[in-house]
C-alpha cells in the first residue's frame, strides 16, 4: 500500500474526476459533496470595518480627558457632549456634501445612467446634523455649561452673543438643507451646506490676531475634508449598485473622476491643516506640543490616521488599475471610509480641547 497519490489524470484506466461520479453512483455509493467554506478574509475586513466604527464613535465619547491626562490642562464643562454632538455634525455635512458633489459628477461619465443612483441619505444625514445643532446652540445658550433640566434651557439668550448667532445659523442651515434634501432640487443644498461651513469656521477662530485667515484655513480644510471623505463613501455606494448592473466601465469612469479630485483635496487638506497648525503651535514648539498638550496628541492621532488613509487610499486605486475592476477598490475603500470616519471624530474632539498656549 503507497501512501504517495496518483497524478491528477492517474494511471491508464483510472476515470478522471469527472467521470468519478458515474462511476460511484454505479456502485451505489455517493460522491462527497464539497462544502465551500466561508471567507476568512471577508470577515477579517467586515470585524476590522466594525471595529474602526466602532472606535470612532469611542473617542468623541470618552472625551478628552485622555488625551488630556498628564498636561496639567482644565477641561471644558461641556467638553465631552460638544466633542460628541459636532462629530454628529461633522458627520452629517459629510454625507450629505458627497452626494451632491457625485450627483453632479456621475452626468460627466459617458454612458452613466441617469437615474440609476443609490437610496439618498442626506434627509436624515441633514436632520441628524439639525439635532446636534440643535444641542450644540442649547450648550453655547448656558454659558458653554450642558443643561441637566428644562430651565436651564435659555435659547433666548443666543441673539445676544456672537456664538449664539453663529449656533443659530448653523441650525438655519442644517434646516434648510433638510427641506432641500426631500425637495425635487437636493442639489441646491450645496448653498445651506456652504453657509454651515462658514459658520463653523468663523466659530473656531475668535482669536484677536488674523481671524479672517484662520477662519479662511478652516472653510478650505473643513470642504476639502467633507468632500474628500463623503465623496467616497457615495462613490462606493454607486460602484456597488453599478457593478450589480454590470456597468464596469461607467464605475471605472467615475472611480477614475474621483481618484483625480481626491488628490487634490488631500492636498489642500494637508496644506491647510499644517498652515493653521503653525499659527497655534510656532514651528519651533511643535513637536514639543505634540506630546505635552492634549491639543497636541489628538492632532498626532488625526496626523498618524490620515497617513494610513493615504496609503490606503494609493493601495485601492492601484489595484483597480491592475485589475481592470473598479470592484477591487471596495476592500481597501471600506476600510478607508471606516478610517476617515475616525479623522472625523478627532477633528470633533479638537473643538473641544483648549487651545495650545503660544510659547
Amino acid at each position: 500500500m503507497s501512501f504517495i497519490r496518483p497524478p491528477a489524470d492517474g494511471p491508464v484506466g483510472t476515470p478522471r474526476p469527472a467521470e468519478a461520479a458515474p462511476v460511484a453512483e454505479e456502485h451505489g455509493v455517493r460522491p462527497a459533496r464539497v462544502v465551500a467554506l466561508p471567507s476568512v478574509t471577508g470577515a477579517a475586513r467586515a470585524l476590522a470595518v466594525v471595529g474602526l466604527l466602532t472606535l470612532g464613535a469611542l473617542i468623541p465619547l470618552l472625551g478628552p480627558g485622555p488625551v488630556l491626562e498628564g498636561t496639567g490642562e482644565a477641561l471644558a464643562p461641556a467638553a465631552r457632549p460638544a466633542g460628541l454632538l459636532r462629530a454628529v455634525l461633522f458627520a452629517a455635512l459629510c454625507v450629505q456634501a458627497g452626494e451632491v458633489w457625485v450627483a453632479r459628477m456621475v452626468p460627466a461619465v459617458p454612458g452613466a445612467p441617469d437615474r440609476l443612483m443609490p437610496r439618498a441619505w442626506s434627509a436624515a444625514a441633514s436632520c441628524c446634523g439639525l439635532v446636534a445643532a440643535v444641542a450644540l446652540s442649547a450648550v453655547v445658550a448656558n454659558g458653554n455649561i450642558w443643561p441637566r433640566d428644562w430651565s436651564e434651557l435659555r435659547f433666548g439668550e443666543l441673539y445676544g452673543t456672537g456664538d449664539g448667532v453663529l449656533a443659530l445659523l448653523e441650525i438655519n442651515a442644517f434646516a434648510a438643507a433638510w427641506l432641500l434634501a426631500l425637495s425635487k432640487r437636493p442639489g441646491l443644498a450645496a448653498l445651506p451646506l456652504a453657509v454651515l461651513v462658514v459658520a463653523e469656521a468663523v466659530r473656531a477662530h475668535p482669536e484677536i490676531e488674523t481671524p479672517l485667515l484662520g477662519s479662511a484655513l478652516t472653510v478650505v480644510h473643513l470642504t476639502c475634508g467633507a468632500l474628500w471623505a463623503g465623496g467616497l463613501f457615495q462613490v462606493l455606494r454607486v460602484l456597488r449598485l453599478w457593478q450589480g448592473h454590470g456597468l464596469r466601465g461607467q464605475g471605472a469612469a467615475l472611480l477614475a473622476r474621483y481618484a483625480r479630485a481626491a488628490a487634490w483635496l488631500f492636498a489642500a487638506v494637508t496644506v491647510t491643516g499644517t498652515l493653521s497648525t503653525l499659527r497655534r503651535m510656532p514651528p519651533d514648539t511643535v513637536l514639543e506640543q505634540l506630546t505635552a498638550t492634549g491639543y497636541g496628541r489628538a492632532l498626532l492621532a488625526k496626523l498618524l490616521l490620515l497617513a494610513v488613509v493615504a496609503v490606503l487610499a494609493l493601495r485601492a486605486r492601484r489595484r483597480a488599475v491592475a485589475a481592470g475592476d473598479p470592484g477591487a477598490v471596495f476592500a481597501p475603500g471600506r476600510a478607508e471610509v471606516a478610517l476617515l470616519g475616525l479623522v472625523v471624530a478627532v477633528s470633533a474632539l479638537l473643538t473641544a480641547l483648549p487651545v495650545p498656549i503660544r510659547w
